[in-house]
C-alpha cells in the first residue's frame, strides 16, 4: 500500500476529520499508487490517520474516502456509502416531494467528487475527482440498484476535472439516453430540464427551498431576477402574483427556455418580461434611468474558482449589490446569493453591508438562506455549505 506521510504538525486537520489532503501537507510518500488508487495517510510520526483517493496531479493530493482503519476501500464500501444517501433523501421525503433531487453530495455524503441528481426516471452524474473516477464504473453498477432508474447519464464536463489530470467527458453510462427534456415538479410548479446540455446537471436544484420563500414578498410587485437561467425564481415570483417579472439572463437559448416554462405552467406571459443582457451593464442602464423594484434576486454564476479569484469575486459581489441596492424602492427586498464556496459567509456579509452601506441603504437582513435540504454539509466539511444568501429589507 502507498503510504503519504505528512510533514509534522500538519495532521490536525485530518483529526478533525476534514477529509481533504494538501500536497503541501505531505512529506514524503512511500510506494507507487496510480491516480485514483487508495493510499494510506500517516502522521509524521507514523501514526495512521484515514484512507484516501490518490491525486497526483492536484494541489488536493489525497480525498479522505474513510478515517476508519478496520476495512478497505472496495466496491462493498461504496454501496453502504450510497446506500445510507439514498435512505436519507427517502427518509426526508425528497422523492416523494417533487421528481428531482440530490441523491449524493459529494464530500458531505462521505463521497469526494461525486455527485449525483434525479431527474424523474434519470440520474445525472459527475464524477470530479480522480478517485470517483477510478471508482465510476463500480458506483453506477451500485446506482442502478440502489436507484431504479431509465437511465443513467454522465455530466463530468466541469473544468475541475482538468486539475485532477482528467479530460473532460459527458455520456449515457447505463440505460437509455435521457429525452432532450425532463419534466420535473417543485411544489405547484413544473420545469423542463436539459440535462444534456444544461448547466451543471441541468437545474439548480440547491435553490429549491428559496424559491419556496421567494413568493411571500411577490404579491403585486415589480421584480427583477437576475441571472435567471431558465427562469426558476421568475416563475416563483410570478406565482406568488407578482404584477411585473423582468427574467435578465445573458444567454439568448436559456430565455428561450425560459419563455415555455411560463407556458407550460400556464401563467401570465404578458406580466413577464425577457432581457438577454448582461447583467451588469443592464443594472447600470436601469440605474440611470431611475428604475426601481420591489423585489430583486441576485444568483450569479460562481464568480471564484480559486483563491487567487477570491478579491475579483468580492469586488464583482460588491458592485451587483450596490448596484441592486440603488434599485430597491422603500420597503423593497434583495434575495442576494453567492455560490462560491471558497466565499465565507461572514466576508459575503460584510460584502453585502458595505453594498448597501455606499448605497445609502440601512438595509436588514431578514432571512439567511443555504442550499437545500438534500445537499447536507458534514459537520467536518464547512467548504460543504458553499451556496448562501440573504434576504435584505430596505425600510420604507
Amino acid at each position: 500500500m502507498t503510504v503519504l506521510r505528512l510533514k509534522p504538525g500538519r495532521e490536525k486537520s485530518l483529526l478533525n476529520h476534514h477529509p481533504w489532503v494538501f500536497s503541501g501537507a505531505v512529506d514524503s510518500i512511500s510506494g507507487h499508487a496510480d491516480s485514483g488508487q487508495t493510499v494510506d495517510i500517516v502522521s509524521a510520526k507514523g501514526v495512521w490517520l484515514a484512507k484516501g483517493a490518490f491525486s497526483p496531479q492536484s494541489q488536493i493530493i489525497a480525498r479522505v474516502w474513510t478515517f476508519t482503519s478496520d476495512g478497505d476501500i472496495t466496491p462493498e464500501f461504496f454501496r453502504r456509502r450510497i446506500q445510507q444517501a439514498v435512505h436519507f433523501r427517502k427518509l426526508s421525503g425528497h422523492f416523494l416531494n417533487g421528481t428531482a433531487c440530490r441523491i449524493i453530495h459529494a464530500e458531505s455524503d462521505g463521497l469526494p467528487g461525486i455527485t449525483v441528481d434525479k431527474y424523474g426516471d434519470y440520474l445525472v452524474c459527475q464524477f470530479l475527482s480522480a478517485g470517483a473516477e477510478f471508482w465510476k464504473g463500480d458506483i453506477v453498477r451500485i446506482l442502478e440498484d440502489a436507484v431504479p432508474c431509465k437511465g443513467i447519464y454522465e455530466r463530468s464536463d466541469a473544468a475541475v476535472r482538468k486539475k485532477e489530470g482528467l479530460c473532460l467527458c459527458s455520456g449515457v453510462l447505463s440505460g437509455a439516453t435521457p429525452p432532450d427534456r425532463i419534466q420535473i415538479q417543485e411544489g405547484a410548479l413544473r420545469f423542463w430540464v436539459d440535462v444534456l446540455r444544461g448547466h451543471k446537471t441541468g437545474f439548480y436544484l440547491d435553490q429549491r427551498e428559496n424559491r419556496e420563500l421567494l413568493p411571500v414578498f411577490c404579491d403585486n410587485a415589480e421584480v427583477l431576477n437576475c441571472f435567471a437561467y431558465t427562469d426558476a425564481f421568475g416563475l416563483a415570483a410570478a406565482s406568488g402574483g407578482a404584477a411585473d417579472v423582468i427574467q435578465m439572463e445573458a444567454s439568448a437559448d436559456m430565455l428561450a427556455l425560459a419563455r415555455e416554462q411560463a407556458v407550460l405552467n400556464r401563467l401570465d406571459t404578458d406580466r413577464i418580461h425577457y432581457m438577454a443582457e448582461d447583467v451588469f451593464q443592464a443594472l447600470r442602464m436601469f440605474r440611470d434611468s431611475r428604475r426601481c423594484f420591489d423585489v430583486i434576486v441576485l444568483d450569479p454564476p460562481k464568480f471564484a474558482e480559486s483563491q487567487k479569484q477570491l478579491p475579483g469575486a468580492c469586488r464583482g459581489y460588491k458592485d451587483i449589490n450596490l448596484l441592486a441596492f440603488k434599485l430597491l424602492k422603500p420597503g423593497g427586498v434583495l434575495f442576494t446569493f453567492s455560490c462560491s464556496g471558497l466565499m465565507p459567509p461572514d466576508l459575503f456579509q460584510k460584502i453585502v453591508a458595505d453594498a448597501a452601506l455606499d448605497a445609502g441603504c440601512d438595509a436588514q437582513i431578514v432571512r439567511r438562506l443555504y442550499q437545500a435540504s438534500d445537499h447536507p454539509t458534514a459537520l467536518a466539511f464547512p467548504e460543504g455549505t458553499y451556496l448562501k444568501g440573504l434576504v435584505c429589507r430596505v425600510p420604507s
